[in-house]
């Protein structure tokens, strides 16, 4: 059988590759698993700073779940679709979006349905100029159901959001640009490179500073604003004992203190008597 994730690795970035692209990536129990564990093990492993999630082939990053599959869930009962497509599906857009280093999925073609949920959870996204958005469970007689009637509201705005929701139509690559969907659109042929260039940026930054930016925007961003702050304040705590913060700091005040010694105010010609 062939694998439904092909993980690659290069120097501190893991490649997560959605490999069902006979079915435009779509979203099986069995892919949705695979990835689940992918993301165990990449969080555990402190050469990996950062991950790139895309689809194989040139069609789909994904077209959103498996429908043949999940109507055999609808068919065994409520319960049944509730605890393997609901509830599985929930839990991979929370992982991705609570995951300690930054994912930046990479949209090379179709992001419907489920496809379009997981761009919404991660936390950096980047498309290329041929992606296609679309949430098209209205179609299906049902919502979303991995969170899209939640993140894409926050992303976009309750009306635009519902506007995609309640007609199921496509949306470009440019629009999602616009809704805040994705962070920028590239040409094609850039996509991955620009995913790569965008976590080398990150990279060069303490783990624990990026992994606490990232903890306190997604746990403070739907809490009232003194709550929020309380998470920053918290996050700030965890990193305030650590060498990261230290070394940064005399970093900093060695590279102020050289360039202002050496500088026209410095020789005192700048300073007014």
């Amino acid at each position: 059988m062939t694998d439904v994730i092909l993980m690659s690795i290069d120097g501190e970035v893991a490649t997560l590759t959605l490999n069902r692209p006979e079915k435009l990536n779509a979203l099986s129990y069995e892919l949705i698993d695979t990835l689940l564990a992918q993301l165990d093990s990449i969080e555990v492993n402190a050469r990996i700073r950062g991950v790139i999630l895309t689809g194989a082939g040139d069609k789909a990053f994904s077209a959103g779940a498996d429908i043949a599959q999940f109507s055999r869930s609808v068919a065994e009962g409520p319960d049944a679709a509730l605890r393997d497509f609901v509830a599985r599906g929930q839990r991979l857009t929370a992982r991705i979006e609570s995951f300690k280093k930054p994912i930046v999925v990479a949209v090379n073609g179709l992001a419907f349905g489920g496809g379009c949920e997981v761009t919404e959870a991660a936390p950096l996204a980047i498309a290329s100029e041929r992606a296609v958005f679309a949430k098209p469970e209205i179609k299906l007689g049902m919502p979303p159901t991995f969170g899209g009637t939640q993140r894409l509201p926050r992303l976009a705005g309750r009306k635009r959001a519902m506007e995609y929701l309640l007609t199921g139509e496509t949306f470009s690559a440019a629009r999602a640009l616009e809704l805040g969907l994705v962070n920028k659109v590239v040409a094609h042929e850039r996509l991955l490179a620009e995913a790569r260039d965008l976590l080398a940026r990150i990279s060069t930054y303490s783990p624990l500073a990026v992994a606490s930016v990232m903890t306190a925007v997604t746990r403070g961003i739907n809490l009232p604003i003194a709550e929020g702050l309380l998470v920053e304040a918290e996050q700030f705590a965890r990193v305030a004992p650590t060498a990261d913060l230290r070394e940064g700091l005399d970093a900093w005040i060695k590279k102020q203190s050289a360039h202002y010694s050496g500088s026209w105010f410095s020789s005192g010609k700048g300073v007014r008597t």
